[in-house]
């Protein structure tokens, strides 16, 4: 589907276990809507959490390629987001799977939020069920018999997103709980919102408002200025964002008030072991 399905925290994932197993990798982006002057904001996000990894920002993912294995002596070329993207071959296709807006409301674009059918999910090799915690346990198991339509149910993962704690702007950590009871305001520049309020307010944080501008939004002081009065307004104690969003506005503080991303990362409740071996395995693939 279009708009945010939780594959940038995967992408991280595969990213770092490439790392740990000796692996030259490059991650080739599209680079949909860069800030002025800079990589784009989801670039941004992989860049600071892989560090040691480049991330080549080109429509044409065919040039990037090329410079990545003739210039850069890439081993690993990772996609970020390249189901659709038929001019270079696979050694391993994923899809990633919003489980809390798994089939785009089962029409294709621009009435749905499908960009192929269902029955594309035939040529994945792995299919990857995200943000598996904020359904209920009936809704995860139609989604999963709906893709065992498809696909082998050994090849499909199903992950939940989890919180790893609060940053800001200059890198500074704070645990999960640092923001506990307190009233937040929150906003965010991603394909689904509604995700990352409820991955915020599990935190046991209080929302006291929630603003949402289209995905790749570029933040301008009015922004900014827009936040601090909700947070004034509201009784807020701290402004809280996505990484995604962070990367994009470097400062620590927006008013008088804090101004803190939720970082997360990817657990597996099933089908990690699996996964890995396809990775590693198309990884030392000869093609």
């Amino acid at each position: 589907t279009a708009g945010g399905t939780g594959k940038t925290p995967l992408v991280i994932w595969i990213g770092q276990l490439l790392r740990e197993n000796h692996c030259r990798v490059a991650i080739l982006s599209r680079g949909y809507k860069p800030v002025q002057g800079t990589a784009n904001d989801e670039s941004l996000e992989l860049q600071r959490a892989l560090p040691d990894v480049p991330v080549l920002e080109n429509p044409d993912r065919v040039t990037s390629a090329r410079i990545a294995v003739e210039e850069l002596d890439m081993q690993v070329l990772l996609l970020d987001d390249g189901f659709q993207h038929r001019r270079l071959f696979r050694n391993l296709d994923v899809v990633v799977i919003d489980a809390t807006l798994p089939f785009g409301f089962g029409r294709l674009l621009p009435r749905g939020l499908l960009r192929e059918p269902v029955s594309a999910l035939k040529r994945a090799n792995q299919v990857v069920i995200s943000r598996s915690s904020l359904v209920d346990e009936p809704s995860l198991e139609r989604i999963v018999a709906r893709v065992r339509h498809y696909t082998d149910s050994d090849r499909i993962a199903i992950v939940e997103t989890t919180s790893l704690g609060w940053i800001r702007s200059d890198g500074q950590a704070y645990p999960v709980g640092y923001l506990e009871g307190q009233n937040v305001v929150a906003f965010c520049g991603i394909g689904n919102p509604e995700a990352f309020w409820k991955q915020a307010a599990a935190t046991g944080i209080r929302l006291t408002q929630k603003h949402a501008w289209p995905d790749h939004h570029h933040f301008a002081d009015e922004d900014c200025h827009r936040m601090e009065t909700m947070a004034r307004d509201t009784g807020a104690t701290a402004i809280v964002c996505t990484v995604k969003d962070l990367v994009k506005i470097p400062r620590n503080r927006i008013g008088q008030f804090p101004l803190l991303a939720l970082e997360t990362g990817t657990w597996f409740r099933t089908g990690e072991s699996g996964f890995r071996q396809r990775i590693l395995a198309a990884a030392t693939t000869e093609s």
